[in-house]
């Protein structure tokens, strides 16, 4: 199996059927190396432009739903494109990023593709992109309910969660103590550490 193969098949298998031949084109117009990573708490895919490197690279972790790996997938790409028009002086996610990700996104806002649960906070979304889909509780919320573990009711956005209250991510214990932009300040119990932790990390809150 060559890449090119190697690369459609891997879109065959994480992303909507009729989204494949589209994000395939996106990488042959403009090839970058892909890799699908193990779950990452923090984030759900990376793009860092590397001046020095001939080839840029994308990843994104590999148990996101179709759709939620769809769109960050294209927000990644959509990183790629503005880097390299614009060169690196440019916000990461400033008013470059935001047309290119609504360009890159706006073919599939179709209902062949995206549920209609999905697409209507979607096209709401996509007006004024933050820097991630988790600055959207609604968008959020649809999406969460094609997870595989959409049955856990134990299990809630940290941006959900109150200031002050405790939760345990990955076996350790945090309290969350305030909200910067698309991150929450947390102090881990145990280390007395404090940690940035993704708005969009599911926790499970732990009961008094």
């Amino acid at each position: 199996m060559n890449k090119d193969q190697k690369f459609y098949e891997a879109f065959k298998k994480h992303l909507p059927e009729g989204a494949v031949n589209y994000c395939f084109d996106l990488w042959k117009a403009d090839p970058f190396n892909f890799y699908i990573t193990r779950e990452r708490q923090t984030k759900l895919g990376d793009f860092r432009y590397r001046s020095n490197q001939k080839v840029q690279t994308i990843t994104i972790n590999h148990n996101l739903n179709p759709y939620q790996f769809l769109i960050t997938y294209v927000h990644e790409v959509a990183h790629y494109r503005a880097f390299t028009k614009y060169g690196t002086r440019i916000k990461p996610h400033g008013i470059e990023w935001k047309r290119a990700f609504q360009e890159l996104l706006d073919p599939l806002l179709d209902p062949q593709i995206f549920p209609r649960d999905i697409l209507i906070p979607l096209k709401r979304y996509i007006i004024n992109p933050k820097a991630s889909t988790g600055a959207d509780p609604w968008l959020m919320m649809e999406l969460r309910k094609f997870d595989e573990n959409n049955g856990n009711t134990d299990l809630q956005f940290l941006q959900q969660v109150k200031v002050g209250s405790q939760f345990e991510i990955s076996g350790r214990i945090f309290e969350k103590l305030e909200v910067k932009r698309t991150r929450v300040l947390c102090l881990e119990i145990n280390s007395g550490r404090k940690f940035l932790i993704s708005g969009h990390a599911e926790v499970k809150l732990k009961k008094n």
